[in-house]
């Protein structure tokens, strides 16, 4: 398996504050900020809403509602309102990174234990772990793929790996001080992903499977 540069297609903000934890709708883009959770038109580029919350981690849509880790906890919100429906605990207990939906379960990141979690979205309830041998940031799943950014000094990543045993199949490196808190699919040729305290956030090819299939 040979890394292959990233390529960036578009890069937005600054915007105030950290960028970490990031989803996508179907239409926008969502992001967490320290203290705000903010709505983006990935089109135009303009922000068009924010709530205020505590948002320090991972972010996730479900098709209907807002997953949002704040600190040792993971809050459901009803993306209309900004309300809070309910709480579970997160699993790294505050350590936790970046965080998605998929197969009827949240995936969170727990960074620097370098693991993955499949949890419950009702109670919290740890179903599986997977090891990576990365600190873990952002995670996604898309057409049945498992993705996860890594940010360790000035490198940054995007590795999709083996749901079962955390193998890394592919792997897509970012320019030097390009930094990953965040990530998200948009459910076709586009990642999203987090850049921390560049303030930024960036959208990023996803490899053509024809291009990715192909022997190392």
């Amino acid at each position: 398996m040979k890394p292959i540069p990233a390529e960036i297609l578009r890069e937005y903000g600054p915007f105030s504050g950290d960028v970490h934890g990031v989803t996508f709708d179907g239409e926008n883009v969502w992001f967490a900020s320290g203290d705000k959770l903010n709505v983006l038109d990935p089109k135009s580029g303009e922000p068009i809403r924010a709530i205020d919350m505590i948002a320090h981690a991972g972010t996730a849509f479900d098709g209907q509602n807002i997953y949002q880790i704040a600190e040792s906890q993971i809050h459901k919100i009803d993306p209309k309102t900004g309300k809070v429906l309910s709480t579970i605990p997160a699993p790294g207990n505050g350590g936790d990174s970046g965080m998605a939906w998929a197969e009827g379960s949240l995936w969170v990141g727990e960074y620097r234990a370098q693991k993955i979690h499949q949890i419950d979205p009702e109670t919290g309830r740890i179903i599986r772990s997977i090891d990576s041998n990365r600190f873990v940031t952002g995670v996604t799943w898309v057409d049945g793929e498992l993705w996860h950014g890594t940010w360790q000094g000035d490198a940054s990543e995007l590795r999709r790996i083996d749901p079962l045993t955390g193998e890394v199949l592919e792997e897509l490196t970012m320019p030097d001080g390009t930094g990953v808190s965040g990530l998200e699919s948009d459910g076709a040729d586009t990642f999203f992903c987090g850049g921390g305290n560049s303030g930024k956030l960036r959208a990023v090819r996803r490899p053509r499977r024809d291009i990715a299939a192909q022997p190392a």
